[in-house]
C-alpha cells in the first residue's frame, strides 16, 4: 500500500487534472466567442463613423441647435459614471481594471466636493460598489457577453434622462477598449455633455460643401437634433461591443495561463510522488536487507532454523500446533531418522519435501517430518515432482 504522502499527492494530481479539463474547455469556448465578438465590433464601427460624419457635416454647414444634450452646467455638482465590466469572472484583469479606474475618478471628484451617480453595466461592478457601500443608482446585468442595440438604447435613455433633468451635470464613460487580440486598454472618456456645434464645426472633419449638396427636410437643425440621441446610443453600443470582445480575449488568455500552470503543477506533483514512491521502496528494501542480515548473523545454524520456523509459523494459514509446523509434523530424531508414523521429510531451505523411497540428500537447514503430504503443504512446503539429486 502506498504511504500517506503518496496517496495525498495522487489526490492532488487528480484534482489538478480535473481543473485543467475545465480551464481548457473554457479557453476553447472563449476562443470561438471572441472571433464573433470582434466581427460584431468591426461591423458596428461604420455606422458610428457615418453618424458622426453626418453630424460634423451638418455643423460645418451652419446647422446649430440648442439641444439639452449639449448643455454645459455652470458648476458641476454631480457627475454620473457609466462603468462597464462583465457579469462573470475568470477573465483576468478585465473586470478589475475599469472598476479601479472608475473608483479613482469617483474619489478624485469626491475630494473636490462633487457628488456622484453610478450606472453599473455588469454584475461585477454592481457587486463591487455595493459591497463597498457606494450608491448604485442604475444597474444593468445579464448581457455583457452578448449585448444588443436595445441594451445600449435602454442605458442611453436612462443616462440622457438623468442629464436632461439636471440630476447629473456631466457623465463619464469607463470601459475596456478592444484594440487587438493582445491589447485591450481601459478608456475613460467624457460622454455628456456633447460638444457644441461650433466645436464640431471647427475641430471635426465635416465639410460644408457636403452638407450644401443635400436638401434636408424639414431642416438641417431638425435632422441634427434627431441625430444626437442616436449618436449617444451608437457610442454606448460600440463600447458594449468592445467590452464583450475584450472580455472574451481576456478570458481566453487567463484560461490558457491556468491550463499551462495546471500542466506544470501536474509535472511537479508527479515528480514529487515518484520520489515519495522511490523512498518508500528504498525503505522497504532496507528493512528486508536488515532483516536478512539479522537472520544471518552469529553463524548458529540452529538459531537461524528456529527463526525461520518462527517466520513460517507466523505467516502460515494452517493451525501450527502442537508440532514444530503444526499438527501432523515432528522434528527429526537425534540420529536424523523419521519418527514413528511420519514418512514425509521436508527441508526448509529448499522448501521441498519428498517421499521416503526417493534418494536421500544432505540438507542445509531445518528439517521436519510430516505424516501426510496435505499437512506438509498446509505448513508451506512445496511438492517437488522429482528430487533435485535424482540423477546423481
Amino acid at each position: 500500500m502506498p504511504g500517506g504522502k503518496e496517496r495525498e499527492l495522487k489526490r492532488r494530481i487528480s484534482s489538478v487534472q480535473s481543473t485543467k479539463k475545465i480551464t481548457r474547455a473554457m479557453e476553447l469556448i472563449a476562443a470561438t466567442r471572441v472571433v464573433k465578438a470582434m466581427q460584431r465590433a468591426d461591423a458596428s464601427r461604420p455606422y458610428a463613423r457615418q453618424i458622426t460624419s453626418v453630424i460634423e457635416n451638418l455643423a460645418a454647414g451652419g446647422a446649430s441647435v440648442d439641444h439639452p444634450l449639449l448643455r454645459e452646467a455652470d458648476e458641476v455638482k454631480k457627475v454620473g459614471f457609466i462603468v462597464m465590466a462583465g457579469d462573470r469572472g475568470l477573465a483576468g484583469a478585465y473586470n478589475s481594471n475599469p472598476i479601479r479606474a472608475a473608483e479613482r475618478q469617483l474619489m478624485s471628484y469626491q475630494t473636490e466636493g462633487v457628488d456622484y451617480s453610478l450606472f453599473c453595466v455588469g454584475k461585477k461592478p454592481t457587486a463591487y460598489f455595493k459591497f463597498r457601500n457606494y450608491r448604485v443608482d442604475h444597474a444593468y446585468e445579464g448581457f455583457t457577453a452578448d449585448p444588443t442595440y436595445e441594451h445600449a438604447r435602454r442605458i442611453a435613455d436612462d443616462v440622457a434622462d438623468a442629464f436632461i433633468s439636471g440630476e447629473v451635470d456631466a457623465v463619464e464613460l469607463i470601459y475596456t477598449e478592444f484594440v487587438s487580440m493582445g491589447t485591450q486598454r481601459v478608456s475613460v472618456r467624457s460622454f455628456l455633455p456633447l460638444e457644441s456645434t461650433a466645436v464640431m464645426a471647427e475641430a471635426g472633419g465635416g465639410s460644408a460643401e457636403v452638407a450644401d449638396s443635400f436638401e434636408f427636410e424639414p431642416s438641417p437643425e431638425a435632422v441634427l437634433e434627431s441625430l444626437l440621441p442616436r449618436y449617444i446610443e451608437a457610442r454606448l453600443f460600440g463600447a458594449l461591443l468592445d467590452g464583450a470582445a475584450s472580455e472574451h480575449a481576456n478570458r481566453q488568455r487567463a484560461m490558457k495561463s491556468a491550463t499551462d500552470n495546471a500542466e506544470d503543477l501536474i509535472t511537479s506533483l508527479s515528480r514529487e510522488m515518484n520520489a515519495a514512491r522511490q523512498a518508500s521502496i528504498t525503505t522497504e528494501i532496507m528493512e528486508i536487507v536488515s532483516g536478512a542480515e539479522a537472520l544471518g548473523s552469529g553463524g548458529n545454524k540452529e538459531d537461524i532454523a528456529a527463526l525461520i520456523s518462527e517466520v513460517v509459523v507466523a505467516t502460515s494459514t494452517a493451525v501450527l500446533d502442537p508440532g514444530p509446523f503444526g499438527e501432523g509434523s515432528h522434528a527429526p530424531l537425534p540420529d536424523g531418522s523419521a519418527p514413528a508414523g511420519f514418512t514425509i521429510k521436508g527441508n526448509q531451505d529448499s522448501m521441498l519435501y519428498h517421499r521416503p523411497d526417493s534418494r536421500s540428500y544432505a540438507v542445509t537447514g531445518a528439517e521436519v517430518w510430516f505424516d501426510t503430504p496435505e499437512r506438509a503443504e498446509a505448513a508451506g512446503f512445496t511438492l517437488a515432482n522429482t528430487h533435485p539429486n535424482a540423477d546423481s
